[in-house]
């Protein structure tokens, strides 16, 4: 081989050498894409019960105003907006959450969980952190008295007015628990869900039942004949009544789920979707 033949192949493997460095220095350089969501505090990918993706439960049915149409899917409702809210905060992609159903009790319940958060009016209370974790609170409401116009608690004025009527309320709720507190439990009647105690005081079998504010619009305004609001419980309005997200006890996700709260709360993005989703308590008188 001539000696120009030898300097020229030197000279493409020079040039092959760098080409070669070029390509593993830009490989080095650019991040390889990870579709798994990581935890900011460990870096590591969020430990949801199916990697990549994010698992949501909700009530079967779910009810206006927290999901429109029973299809949280869609992300319309406040509750069902809230939890594409916390999912986009984590790092998933609306096609990354799958939604899945419980019943509310069997959500309260000790034991393992098919879902990483779940959401359909949980209050935060000592008794249900005892075998639950709780995220922050997304909602702070009060409970109401709803009736209907032909009842005999539509003209009731105070707490007295209601002691005489019989009312309902769904078992193992905050709206059961303020009842029996200020009403008392002589003519306080107990439904296994709201949907018992709506077609109960439809049925006239009571005369009014009690339900968190936001449900108390839903159901005047769109299920109830002449229905009406009489008011709010006093002790409700101290406060409120929180609502957090439900996560298996000692969720690893806990810690996260929570952060993700307190950005859209810091943020304003869980007042924007209540004023979005929520009709106020203006002008719901408040019980004595």
């Amino acid at each position: 081989m001539s000696l120009s033949h030898k300097l020229r192949g030197a000279a493409l493997a020079a040039v092959a050498l760098v080409a070669m460095a070029s390509c593993s220095s830009a490989a080095e350089e650019t991040p390889v894409p990870t579709s798994t969501p990581t935890d900011t505090a460990t870096a590591e990918p969020l430990p949801t019960l199916t990697e990549g993706k994010l698992t949501i439960a909700t009530g079967d049915p779910a009810y206006s105003p927290w999901v429109l149409n029973n299809a949280p899917e869609s992300g319309e409702g406040f509750e069902a907006a809230v939890a594409y809210a916390v999912a986009e905060q984590l790092g998933f992609a609306k096609e990354d959450v799958v939604w899945v159903r419980t019943t509310f009790d069997a959500a309260i319940a000790v034991g393992p969980k098919d879902f990483d958060f779940n959401l359909q009016q949980f209050s935060v209370t000592d008794d249900r952190k005892k075998v639950v974790d709780f995220s922050s609170p997304y909602y702070t409401t009060t409970q109401a008295i709803v009736t209907t116009g032909s009842s005999p608690a539509a003209s009731a004025t105070s707490l007295a007015d209601l002691k005489a009527v019989r009312v309902g309320a769904m078992t193992g709720t905050t709206s059961y628990e303020a009842a029996a507190a200020q009403i008392g439990t002589d003519k306080l009647d107990v439904f296994n869900s709201n949907d018992d105690a709506v077609a109960a005081l439809q049925a006239g079998q009571v005369d009014a039942i009690v339900v968190d504010l936001p449900t108390a619009f839903y159901l005047r305004d769109a299920v109830l004949d002449e229905g009406k609001i009489v008011g709010q419980l006093a002790e409700s309005t101290a406060g409120g009544d929180q609502f957090g997200l439900l996560l298996a006890k000692n969720s690893p996700l806990t810690p996260a789920v929570t952060a993700a709260v307190d950005a859209l709360q810091a943020d304003g993005t869980l007042a924007a979707l209540e004023d979005k989703w929520l009709t106020t308590a203006e002008n719901i008188p408040v019980l004595q």
